[in-house]
């Protein structure tokens, strides 16, 4: 079975982000593939949507054996099972959520489907946070 080296970046602003995070990432590592690099923890404002709420965001390097296809099922079931039934598409607009989990990079490949696009643009190259952070796991 081969497998591949995706960059994910997590984000929670809404209780208890920093423990939001942690139980994302132990149900990645248990139900998608090994964390081989996580960056710092960092707090930011929100981007592109006014909040009080700061967020907690993280950047992880881990080895999968999921389709990038599966790899977003499988991460939108964890942000489900954690609280958040829907995504920012379905408002048209971006909120407070529980938890977020983006595709940065799957290998060194470009893809393109319905509700995935890899790499992802505006993390890699408009926000500063996520720029900062995925380059030490990249």
């Amino acid at each position: 079975m081969s497998y591949n080296d995706v960059v994910l970046l997590l984000g929670s602003n809404i209780n208890n982000p920093g423990k939001n995070i942690e139980i994302a990432l132990e149900k990645i590592e248990n139900n998608i593939g090994l964390i081989l690099i996580k960056s710092d923890l960092i707090l930011t404002k929100p981007v592109e949507f006014d909040s009080i709420n700061n967020f907690c965001n993280i950047a992880i390097k881990l080895k999968t054996h999921f389709s990038p296809i599966r790899l977003l099922s499988e991460l939108k079931n964890i942000e489900i099972e954690m609280g958040r039934l829907k995504d920012s598409s379905y408002f048209d607009t971006y909120q407070d959520r529980i938890i977020d989990i983006d595709i940065i990079l799957y290998n060194n490949i470009k893809f393109i489907s319905k509700g995935l696009i890899v790499p992802h643009h505006k993390n890699l190259y408009e926000r500063e946070f996520a720029k900062e952070i995925i380059r030490f796991v990249k």
